[in-house]
């Protein structure tokens, strides 16, 4: 097809809100649009069809577009067929790209359909000009030819040539001027609407348009990392209306001005102000730590309403309520965290003028619940809230004590005994279980030790549990065996325990650092084996002594023979690659009978003992070194 006679326009995008704008525009311009939503379409389309124009989507984090731009380009027959890009506003990167493979111009999001029109139907014209000027260049050039051997007309040809040359090219000149200017005011008019759109005009603030764009962001990085929770605090002036039907709204205006330059100068570079609207104010904390940096920041606000604002000649008092939400609670939307933030303010102002509330009633507690936790747990070291109780193993064909499970515990100053399926995974969370895992270490190696020198004839064994994160500390094997050493403590009473996932989802730094600790004569042991679905043979170039079978595989002895041979598999592959077994969570006389058919070694559980504080722990030691 002659893409001179040609009114279609090639439109190559994915996006469905760029297709929904764009096809009824030029639709009623009268062109004919040919849509392809996928790039690996577009090179065939063209050649079925050349267009007057393309418009394709650019995106410079996944190369979306630049690429196939670049394509077009290396064919001959699409080189003049004008390419304009869609593009983000702020992707600088993919405008300069764009440009420098040959895009004329280019389309910033949200889209404006003048804008879309104006320089489409521009870049039809210019090209379909700059093409008939080609053309009677190719004519006039063919003229010469043909008078090759007449030398006065092709004189007058080539003069009339280069007359022509120069006229066009003064004009293409003029017309590329004005096109730059053109483009300059409209980007200059684009930024200018975008401020407009996202700040309020009164104040300078950010507006409701900028926190539903920026919210989102912030919402999913809360989600997916406890240390990016964030506060919204949303502020409103006590009394405003009747101040600003007292004294006028110029009066009211100002004062709202200088609100927003109060609050401004009392936030921290983490934090934002922006203006919902009226005497409305939405306070963006990012990054706090504890409920209390919220909390803080609504006392600081309070305080600084207490000073009065000079509006003209009049001495304004204003006092501010203030609704406090967490991103703790887990939101998925903006205008949740508006809203409950706004829910927490109305909460203030019933409870008086002046006063603040942390959102209420379900959400609140849940969320101070937790980030109370988070606080006290990393205060509970240095309070020494944490002790060790100790679950006895035994040797299952001589029913021999054989050594101890040292399992941390938490005794909370209000909350009394916190359990470990609360604190534990939440300690992971934020980062504090390898301050605990050192202290388990280091507190049950000193009672070992102090049962090694009192009761020197049974050789105890201390089972510690060890986390993922410890297994990325360098100086793990140095801490051990300075813990060893400040106990005289022998390597091989300290038998450390991995969960199966740790040990399958170890580095090759972290299985060198196992092999640092057995070399070092330490045991290791794989924990909870058989919830992780993975086998023994998986298993086998690690380094380790014992598997420790989880209790779900014990719970359903007997059950069912299928059960009983899993078991016994398992005792077999175990023996063949030279470890031993434990059983844990053996709670009846079955259990332990089947247990020692199949060749266990050890085991512990509740028909044994439930875990002992120190001095049971220390009286059953003493019971069997008498016996």
């Amino acid at each position: 097809m002659d893409r001179t006679t040609s009114s279609t326009i090639l439109l190559i995008d994915s996006d469905p809100s760029d297709l929904q704008l764009v096809l009824p525009i030029l639709s009623s311009a009268g062109y004919g649009v040919t849509v392809v939503t996928h790039e690996s379409g577009a090179i065939e389309s063209l050649l079925q069809e050349l267009p007057v124009l393309i418009l394709l989507q650019v995106s410079s984090v996944q190369e979306q577009g630049l690429s196939l731009c670049r394509t077009i380009r290396e064919f001959a027959e699409f080189q003049a067929i004008p390419v304009i890009f869609i593009v983000e506003a702020n992707d600088t990167d993919s405008i300069v790209k764009g440009i420098s493979l040959g895009a004329v111009d280019y389309l910033t999001r949200p889209l404006d359909s003048q804008t879309l029109l104006r320089q489409v139907q521009f870049h039809i014209r210019l090209n379909a000009f700059m093409f008939n000027t080609q053309e009677q260049t190719e004519l006039l050039t063919k003229e010469v030819k043909g008078c090759v051997h007449i030398e006065s007309q092709l004189l007058k040809l080539l003069l009339e040539l280069e007359r022509r040359v120069e006229e066009r090219n003064s004009q293409l000149s003029i017309v590329l001027n004005e096109l730059q200017r053109t483009q300059q005011e409209l980007l200059a008019r684009e930024q200018k609407l975008r401020h407009a759109n996202f700040h309020d005009a009164l104040t300078g603030l950010p507006n409701r348009c900028w926190l539903m764009e920026y919210l989102p962001a912030l919402i999913q990085s809360a989600n997916q990392n406890p240390r990016n929770h964030f506060a919204a605090l949303s502020i409103d002036l006590d009394r405003f209306k009747t101040i600003n039907d007292s004294l006028g709204h110029l009066v009211g205006d100002e004062l709202l001005k200088n609100v927003a330059l109060r609050l401004q100068a009392s936030l921290s570079p983490m934090s934002t102000v922006a203006r919902l609207g009226g005497d409305e104010f939405i306070v963006l904390m990012e990054q706090i730590e504890s409920i209390q940096d919220a909390i803080a920041l609504a006392q600081q606000i309070q305080i600084q309403f207490q000073l009065p604002f000079q509006i003209n000649d009049y001495e304004i008092f204003i006092g501010a309520s203030v609704g406090i939400t967490l991103s703790i609670i887990g939101y998925q939307s903006p205008v949740e965290v508006l809203r409950d933030a706004g829910i927490a303010m109305s909460q203030a102002k019933q409870a008086g003028h002046g006063c603040y509330q942390v959102l209420t009633p379900e959400r609140k507690a849940r969320a101070i619940a937790r980030l109370q936790l988070e606080t006290d747990l990393r205060q509970a070291v240095e309070r020494q809230e944490f002790y060790l109780e100790y679950q006895p193993i035994y040797g299952l064909a001589t029913g021999e004590l054989k050594g101890f499970e040292a399992l941390v515990r938490w005794q909370h100053p209000s909350r009394g005994r916190v359990a470990p399926t609360e604190f534990i995974p939440t300690a992971e969370e934020i980062g504090i279980i390898d301050r605990i895992g050192m202290w388990v270490l280091k507190e049950s190696t000193r009672q070992l030790s102090h049962w090694q020198q009192e009761f020197p004839n049974i050789p105890l064994v201390m089972h510690v549990n060890l986390s993922a994160k410890q297994l990325k500390q360098r100086e793990l094997v140095q801490q051990i065996e300075a813990f060893c050493t400040e106990m005289r403590l022998s390597h091989n009473s300290l038998k450390l325990e991995i969960t199966e996932s740790c040990f399958l989802e170890s580095s090759s730094e972290e299985i060198n650092l196992l092999h640092q600790l057995r070399d070092k004569g330490i045991r290791l042991c794989i924990d909870d084996f058989g919830i992780g679905y993975s086998s023994l043979g998986r298993l086998q170039n690690f380094p380790m002594d014992t598997v420790k079978v989880d209790r779900s595989f014990v719970k359903r002895l007997g059950k069912s023979s299928r059960e009983t041979e899993i078991v016994h598999t398992i005792v077999n592959l175990a023996h063949n690659l030279g470890l031993d077994l434990v059983a844990e969570g053996i709670e009846t006389a079955e259990q332990l009978q089947t247990l020692q058919q199949l060749g266990y070694e050890q085991g512990q559980g509740y028909y044994f003992s439930r875990p002992l504080n120190r001095h049971l722990a220390t009286q059953l030691v003493m019971s069997s070194a008498l016996n």
